[in-house]
């Protein structure tokens, strides 16, 4: 079986004081104490955290995890990605527990983005707390989703669909290259990949219960001066209305209410505009710490 969904995400950051006000009073995580004593731990649901943020003098994207069903899919999957010629790690049993899960492997894809893949997150059955929204859309559907930097699209959409399961749902023709958006469940994408010269994460959206939650969250994004990247808005693929800010080290944060779900399989498509209405962009502020400029 393939993977199912977004489990987590692990960030190394510039700054641990800039993503903490970031992530817990306006993206509305609710921060916890975790195993690893020098990161942030942040829940969106009955799952263990779903962000780790580690501070490092060398940002980056230290994993995107991804949930496979048990033991057993999770070794054929490690399988198929050592037969694509790409060397597995096996995770131990203390990098089990730093990460709250039973059992993983860590790989890097063809563009160098790492991955891991686990089952058996490991629940504390505390009631999670989320005084500044209704609730994330999990579930089923995981933690939301992500788009890659890929150096080669072709390869990554190879790697994605032919040995972890992806299922294309539509591609988007950019300058650079052809950006893929990929579906592992319910959720019209799970996994986008963009042309670029490097590996990192580019974007990364949640999607709230209720439509309230994305106007409550544009409150206080004005309230705590995050910086805007896209106004609000309507996809033309997943029917999201969202918007996006700027993380502290200038990843394409959305927020999102109302994504299209996908019960069956459906043709693919080219999408030739990234939005129905809105989603205008705003440059990062000049002298941004950690932004693009």
């Amino acid at each position: 079986m393939p993977v199912l969904s977004l489990g987590y995400l692990r960030l190394a950051v510039e700054s641990a004081d800039r993503w903490d006000p970031f992530v817990r009073d306006f993206i509305g995580m609710m921060p916890v104490e975790g195993p690893s004593p020098d990161a942030l731990h942040y829940r969106m649901d009955d799952y263990p955290p779903r962000l780790v943020v580690t501070e490092s003098p060398t940002p980056r994207l230290e994993a995107a995890g991804f949930e496979v069903l048990n033991r057993s899919d999770l070794k054929d999957l490690v399988s198929r990605v050592e037969a694509a010629g790409i060397p597995t790690h096996a995770g131990t049993a203390e990098e089990c527990a730093l990460r709250q899960v039973t059992g993983f492997a860590a790989f890097n894809d063809p563009s160098g983005n790492r991955v891991e893949l686990f089952y058996g997150p490991v629940l504390s059955h505390r009631r999670v707390e989320l005084p500044h929204l209704s609730g994330f859309v999990t579930g089923d559907q995981g933690m939301g989703h992500i788009l890659l930097n890929c150096v080669d699209t072709e390869a990554a959409y190879e790697f994605y669909v032919g040995v972890l399961g992806f299922t294309e749902r539509n591609s988007l023709e950019l300058p650079g290259g052809t950006s893929y958006f990929l579906g592992c469940n319910a959720r019209q994408h799970t996994l986008g990949l963009s042309p670029a010269s490097g590996p990192a994460l580019l974007h990364f959206m949640v999607e709230t219960t209720e439509i309230d939650d994305v106007g409550k969250a544009l409150d206080r994004a004005h309230d705590l001066d995050v910086p805007m990247m896209q106004s609000l808005g309507k996809h033309t693929n997943d029917r999201m209305l969202s918007f996006y800010t700027y993380s502290p080290e200038g990843h394409a944060t959305e927020i999102g209410w109302g994504g299209e779900r996908i019960e069956d399989s459906m043709p693919t498509y080219r999408i030739t505009e990234g939005a129905v209405w809105g989603h205008r962009y705003t440059p990062p502020p000049a002298g941004a710490k950690g932004l693009p400029q």
